[in-house]
Formats: C-alpha cells, structure tokens, sequence
C-alpha cells in the first residue's frame, strides 16, 4: 500500500493528487516536501510515514531549497524532535545535522560505485566534500585523500565522520571555496571526485590541471538528456577519454544529475 492509499480519506481526494510520491530516508529521518495546499494535513502525513517505516524516528517538511554557499535547506519538524542522525551506508557512518549540512540520501549506489574504481596507492581529490558520503568510501581504499568544503559546520561533522570510520589518518579536510584550489593545493592526484552544485560545470577546467596525464575524473553535472551527445564530444574536445556515463535521478522537470567517468 502506498503513502496515498494510507491516506485516503484522511486528506480530500483532490488534494491528496499533489503529495509527493517519493520522500527521502536520511537516518532516523524522513525528508518531505509537502505543497502549501496539504499545509494543515502534515501531521496526518508524518504519523502516515512513521506507521509504514518504524524505524524513523523524525519527520521533517523541507519548506526551501538549498541556499546560500553553504548549500543547506530550511526545514520544519513536525515529527518528533531533532534534525540531527546517523546516516549509515555501505558499511560506513555519518553524523549530520541537516539543518547544517547537505546529504543527499539518493546518491547512495553511484558513492559505492565511484568508490569501488579507487585504487590502492592513489591520491585522490573531494572538492564539495560535505560531511564527508563520497571522500570516506573513497578513502577507504585510497593510500590519502583530500577534500575541501566551504561549510565549516559541514567540515566539523566531516571530522568526527572520519573518526566514525576510522580513517581520520588517511583524510586531510580544508576549510575552503573550491574556487580557490589551484592557490591552495601544489600537487597532482590520481583521482577526483566532483559532486558539482547545480550550475557549477567550470569546475572541471578548475580541477583538471590538479589531475595527472592518465588520471580519473568523476564529474557530475545537471542537464537534460538532449544535450548529453553533445556534452559527450565536448569533453572529447577538452582532451578527456568519456569511459562511462549514466543518469543519477531527476532534480527538477526535464533536468536530471548525470556522471562522467573521465580518463584525462
């Protein structure tokens, strides 16, 4: 039974077309974006989710999108009492308050995936790193890593996740604007890992030249799927080998999260 069909008859029909048929699982948490026309039925919508899902804890209405450069969202609890959780993943944990911090839950196959292609001895580079779901799985078989976040509430949770992991030895965290990488970082790596913001795509010119001649590039980018031949040849045009590329989820209509595995 679906989250709609539990809700029949608690919520009129018409309004109940315009719930959301997905919801994200961070944790003990659920992640819901409720319409403004189902504003007076989120109670009967978080009891809804809580009695399919037993083990979420928290319900939280996310009431705006990700904002400002330390790329969180506003959120409204209104189940339960806490925004903070234990994310656990693959085999690896991650304290995060969302309120805080950004964590998309969905990226959770393309993160192992990324991670099983790293090689022992490599440096690898995280910029975006967040609290930490792409550079710790990374990490893990890498010989070190680099990762540079803005966020420093991002960066403090990162730090206590690496010794969640027990890899605070192999991971060396900035405080930082990814822009201002090539000031900071004199040395080339095997490998990056680019979760790039949405409208970020220069990213790749920035970070490229930190990748040595043979090295890997995992670059993410927004785009409809029209245009992703062309995407394919420029990135042929800027020198790079396209080994692998697959859609990550939509984020909006049209628009989906696609990744490029690069061979420089």
């Amino acid at each position: 039974m679906s989250l709609k069909d539990e809700l029949k008859g608690k919520i009129p029909e018409k309004e109940l077309e315009k719930l959301p048929k997905h919801f994200d699982i961070i944790g003990d948490i659920a992640v819901v974006s409720i319409p403004e026309e189902l504003t007076n039925y989120k109670n009967e919508i978080a009891s809804a989710i809580m009695g399919r899902m037993q083990n979420i804890k928290n319900v939280l209405n996310k009431v705006s999108k990700l904002e400002g450069n330390k790329r969180v969202a506003d959120f409204e609890i209104i189940a339960g009492n806490s925004t903070e959780t234990i994310h656990k993943e693959f085999g690896f944990s991650y304290k995060i308050d969302l309120r805080q911090s950004f964590f998309n839950g969905r990226l959770s196959y393309e993160r192992k995936r990324v991670a099983s292609l790293v090689k022992a001895g490599e440096k690898v580079l995280v910029p975006f790193s967040g609290v930490g779901p792409f550079a710790i799985p990374a990490a893990a078989a890498a010989a070190s890593l680099v990762a540079v976040e803005m966020n420093s509430a991002a960066c403090k949770s990162f730090t206590k996740n690496c010794k969640l992991n027990k890899l605070e030895d192999k991971i060396h965290i900035i405080n930082a604007d990814a822009n201002s990488i090539p000031n900071l970082l004199k040395t080339e790596f095997d490998r990056a890992i680019i979760p790039t913001p949405y409208g970020m795509d220069h990213f790749l010119e920035t970070i490229s030249p930190l990748v040595k001649e043979g090295g890997f590039i995992h670059f993410y980018t927004f785009k409809p799927k029209e245009v992703i031949p062309e995407l394919i040849e420029r990135y042929e045009g800027m020198g790079f080998e396209v080994l692998f590329h697959r859609r990550c989820g939509n984020v909006a209509p049209g628009i989906s999260r696609w990744v490029f595995d690069l061979k420089k």
